[in-house]
């Protein structure tokens, strides 16, 4: 690449910023690693939680569709306010994962699989092999109506069908000394059965078997569903695709899934129900290393795709930037959300050199840290231990020197 010739990046690309240190990373990775490089077109939505109080959470809803419009976004990091975040940034109300919001207008499944390198081992010591995170991204908690319950009554499920007639009524819990608290979530068939061939698809395309949890011996309606749709769809569409691939689909019950998945060497694509792929995914990253060592990725089944940073928005190191203190936050997720949608960008469109320079960034951020360049957060898991922790910046600017060379 000579010097001031940039990559054309053919189709937009949609970058939706979000929070807090993440935010501030975010930044930092366009202006080292996109700008200079790319010339490139970005459909930008902000979601900083501000931003989608003024515009009453319209701004994720109109990412969503900007993404339906490109093929490819790419996310940062963003709140899902609680109470104490309401009062932090003066907000008008708790408003909804802007993550659950993206993925319910996208129908899609997240895939997360951690960043192996060689001097970070897994805690498990026999993990070898990656295990990849495929997570329902619809329904469950995530969609709930709950009520807190005052005093002594009755709290009771109904289901009135399209005509008006009650097909089913059934006390939840009488409440006879006291409040507590109640709530109901749901699941339909057409986003079960959208997960099950997202993950049966992405099991072929990396060619690993499919595991799949769920509780149907306590939940016989709501999880049996899940096994059902599961067992069908595979047994009809892909029982065959998976012999042919060398590859097994296995259902157990979730907790003997996670038993097994610890006594295992990895290697496999775990299907998780919303809440499960939550926990999990973040117990997998940390095991592997550390939460920012993990990429995530929004698969639809419509073909739409989204790259985000798999951890949240590291909090406490932004009040420290805030009062001017140097933090040493890992940035490996981030730059791996930019060079996996700038990856896909380039498949889409044709241009090698998009998915070349995507590769090549990757390889520098691995070498990096593998040459005994790191962060706080692998500096303590790192074998052996690196003589100096880097800070955030000076971390990325290492990354940047690397990258320069292959460049050139």
């Amino acid at each position: 690449m000579s010097k001031g010739e940039k990559i054309k990046v053919k189709t937009p690309l949609v970058d939706i910023d979000g929070d807090e240190m993440t935010r501030i990373i975010w930044k930092m990775i366009k202006d080292k690693f996109i700008f200079p490089y790319l010339d490139i077109e970005l459909a930008y939505y902000d979601l900083h939680v501000k931003k989608r109080d003024e515009t009453d959470d319209k701004v994720t809803v109109e990412a969503a569709e900007a993404i339906k419009k490109y093929g490819v976004g790419v996310k940062c990091a963003t709140i899902t306010p609680n109470k104490d975040r309401v009062k932090e940034y003066t907000l008008k109300k708790e408003w909804p994962s802007p993550n659950a919001t993206i993925r319910a207008a996208l129908d899609g499944t997240v895939f997360r699989k951690p960043i192996l390198v060689k001097n970070v081992s897994a805690a498990v010591s026999g993990w070898k092999r990656p295990i990849i995170i495929g997570r329902h991204a619809y329904g469950d908690v995530y969609k709930n109506k709950e009520f807190l319950v005052p005093g002594p009554g009755k709290a009771e499920l109904m289901f009135t069908d399209a005509e008006g007639k009650v097909l089913f009524k059934e006390v939840i819990q009488e409440f006879k000394s006291g409040g507590g608290v109640i709530q109901g979530i749901h699941n339909t068939d057409k986003s079960i059965k959208s997960f099950a061939k997202a993950c049966m698809e992405y099991a072929l395309d990396q060619k690993v078997d499919l595991w799949f949890g769920a509780k149907d011996t306590i939940s016989k309606t709501y999880d049996a569903r899940f096994r059902t749709i599961f067992e069908e769809t595979f047994a009809k569409e892909y029982k065959e695709k998976f012999e042919k691939a060398g590859i097994r689909f296995n259902y157990t019950l979730i907790d003997d899934t996670v038993a097994r998945i610890m006594r295992s060497e990895g290697g496999m694509l775990w299907a998780c129900k919303n809440y499960d792929g939550d926990v999990m995914s973040d117990m997998l990253g940390s095991a592997f290393g550390s939460l920012a060592m993990m990429t995530s990725v929004l698969v639809s089944p419509n073909g739409f795709i989204e790259y985000e940073a798999a951890h949240g928005t590291v909090q406490k190191h932004y009040y420290k930037h805030q009062k001017g203190e140097k933090t040493s936050t890992n940035s490996v997720a981030c730059i791996f959300a930019w060079t996996g949608a700038l990856r896909k960008r380039g498949e889409i469109d044709s241009t090698p050199k998009v998915v070349e320079f995507a590769t090549k960034l990757e390889k520098a951020v691995l070498e990096t840290i593998e040459s005994g360049i790191m962060t706080g957060d692998l500096a303590n898991l790192a074998d052996p231990k690196p003589s100096k922790v880097y800070l955030t910046e000076e971390w990325m600017d290492a990354v940047k020197a690397r990258f320069d060379k292959m460049m050139k």
